[in-house]
């Protein structure tokens, strides 16, 4: 397992999410599609993971609604995969939306992307439902994890 730093990054970051992005998935997209998906999003949450400074991951989120957060992407680097980084970004995420008083968090993943159901699965999210999407010819799976609450 590795022993990824995790940390709460700013909009300087971006560019550097960015290339982890376009480094992962397709179709690429360019900084100004992420700018205008966080545009009247409230709570933004961009996360990097390192190794050795280096950066192998990402987590970017927004508030859904005020009892809500929405995982909307997580991703790893190919060369670096299996190693539990995932899991220490979604660990990250869930330890920051208790402290932000969140109840849960959703997050939704194509069927054909086993790897992340798979973690979904893993860290406790439930199917809460799926839709057809055209574009992508798949399922897109929709999960929701409820968040444990302290006790006080």
């Amino acid at each position: 397992m590795a022993d990824a730093i995790v940390e709460i990054v700013g909009q300087d970051d971006l560019p550097t999410i960015v290339d982890l992005y376009n480094r992962i998935y397709r179709p690429v997209r360019d900084i100004a599609a992420f700018r205008r998906r966080f545009l009247g999003r409230h709570n933004v949450l961009q996360m990097i993971a390192r190794i050795e400074r280096e950066p192998v991951g990402f987590f970017l989120g927004f508030e859904l609604k005020p009892t809500t957060f929405f995982a909307w992407f997580v991703g790893v680097l190919p060369e670096v995969r299996k190693q539990g980084i995932a899991s220490q970004l979604m660990d990250a995420v869930h330890e920051w939306a208790k402290e932000s008083n969140y109840e849960s968090i959703r997050l939704e993943c194509h069927n054909s992307i086993r790897p992340m159901l798979m973690l979904a699965i893993k860290m406790g999210y439930n199917i809460t439902g799926m839709l057809w999407e055209h574009e992508h010819g798949d399922n897109l799976v929709i999960f929701e994890r409820m968040l444990e609450k302290e006790e006080e």
